[in-house]
């Protein structure tokens, strides 16, 4: 009797996803709703047109088992890998499907190819995204028929160009390559396009969504495996199985690449964290190095009276403005600045190529732009906050990296020390 009462909450659980009234979905704003309806509707009656239309053949069924078959084994594969990306990153997502699923926009009907999506995104969710709550049913659901849309309108320019997929280009020399080349680039672009609705109707920002390069480059690669998998099933078949372990390393390199990040990234700000500034400022150091002429600034950045923002406020509002302070300092300086939290309030910038004037000059900019937020949370506005700020520029406030963090803190000091929200330049006396 012990041995089945662990079993009850599973099924509670279970109860709970298949009840229409209790889903997560009826959380979310009313127009990511709509907007789920919507995309789901149109996919829909897509796909019951384009069943009618396109007729199926035996050897299609064929093709989809087989590439359904692929891409459930390369996911049990790489299920672990997939489930510590998710954990340890919360930037744009890449499954890797689109290695499956733009092969299939190349060599099945387009209902077919919808059905091949549908198949990847539940196995998807019920196992590798299985008992993770950060990832809820309905953004699943959603992913997949953006998928499936996706998957239409490349379809839809290979019919325009006359090209039935894979099989057909083989024999349509320029033209064929042409025309997948043009779906490849449709498959990519509508990916992104249709995400542009959720980012109006949530507050992410806009690299959250569509990501760096790394990111963009992972789906490009995804899409020429999805060319090379196509071809390999149209012309010799039995092949087609090599596609895996090429992907499945890919997949866990991928993941190295995220825990790197992950080590040298502060979790709450998203800033670099102590150990990461440290290594992007020793490596300008060694640069300044090797030329007599490169310099390079150090910024100290200390709230005044954070501590009483959280007596005050609650920690979580405290939270909410070291993101706000975080993203103020990251506007208020060049992109191949480097800004990093130190922990607590403080925040450290690196300035590379610049000189001792203008390394205040950013100083005294970052200090009046802290000085005029104003962040909003649950409960209300929070307003007056004030930084103070020391400065070092490399070499004369030192020749070392931690001797010029010294020399920025003593400064630090010496601004809280002569009534805060200011700016001290400590090269003179370091």
């Amino acid at each position: 009797m012990d041995g089945a009462r662990p079993a009850e909450p599973r099924v509670g659980r279970i109860r709970g996803a298949l009840n229409p009234a209790r889903w997560t979905l009826w959380r979310q704003r009313r127009s990511l709703i709509f907007y789920c309806f919507l995309v789901e509707s149109v996919a829909l009656l897509a796909t019951l047109w384009s069943a009618a239309a396109v007729p199926v053949r035996s050897w299609d069924l064929v093709v989809l088992g087989v590439l359904a078959g692929l891409g459930v084994l390369q996911a049990e594969l790489g299920r672990q890998v997939e489930r510590v990306r998710r954990l340890v990153s919360d930037t744009p997502h890449i499954n890797l499907t689109s290695v499956w699923t733009f092969g299939g926009v190349l060599l099945l009907p387009p209902a077919l190819g919808a059905a091949l999506v549908v198949v990847l995104y539940v196995h998807l969710g019920t196992r590798s995204l299985a008992r993770m709550k950060r990832v809820p049913p309905f953004r699943v659901a959603l992913n997949a028929t953006l998928v499936v849309l996706t998957c239409y309108s490349a379809d839809a320019v290979l019919a325009w160009l006359g090209v039935g997929g894979m099989p057909a280009a083989l024999t349509a020399g320029w033209r064929g390559v042409t025309a997948i080349a043009l779906a490849a680039v449709t498959y990519f672009l509508v990916a992104a396009i249709t995400i542009v609705p959720a980012l109006t109707i949530t507050t992410r920002s806009v690299k959250a969504f569509f990501g760096g390069l790394g990111d963009n480059l992972l789906e490009v690669a995804t899409l020429c495996l999805g060319m090379l998998t196509a071809l390999t099933l149209a012309t010799l078949p039995a092949l087609t199985l090599a596609i895996v372990p090429p992907l499945l390393v890919l997949h866990r390199a991928v993941l190295i690449k995220q825990l790197e990040i992950a080590a040298t990234t502060d979790e709450k700000t998203g800033l670099f964290n102590t150990t990461g500034w440290h290594l992007l400022a020793s490596r300008e150091l060694a640069r300044a190095q090797r030329s007599t002429r490169s310099t390079f600034g150090v910024l100290m950045i200390d709230l005044d009276h954070f501590k009483l923002i959280n007596d005050q406020h609650g920690h979580l509002a405290g939270d909410t403005v070291l993101r706000a302070v975080a993203s103020t300092i990251k506007s208020a300086v060049r992109d191949y600045d480097s800004v990093g939290r130190f922990g607590g309030e403080e925040f450290v910038v690196l300035l590379p190529d610049i000189g001792p004037a203008a390394v205040l000059a950013v100083a005294e900019r970052i200090r009046s732009a802290i000085e005029a937020l104003k962040v909003e949370y649950e409960e209300g506005l929070i307003a007056d906050l004030s930084a103070s700020i020391g400065v070092a520029t490399y070499p004369d406030g030192g020749t070392a990296v931690d001797r010029l963090l010294q020399a920025a803190d003593k400064a630090l000091y010496r601004a809280k020390d002569a009534g805060r929200n200011q700016v001290v330049d400590g090269t003179a006396t370091a």
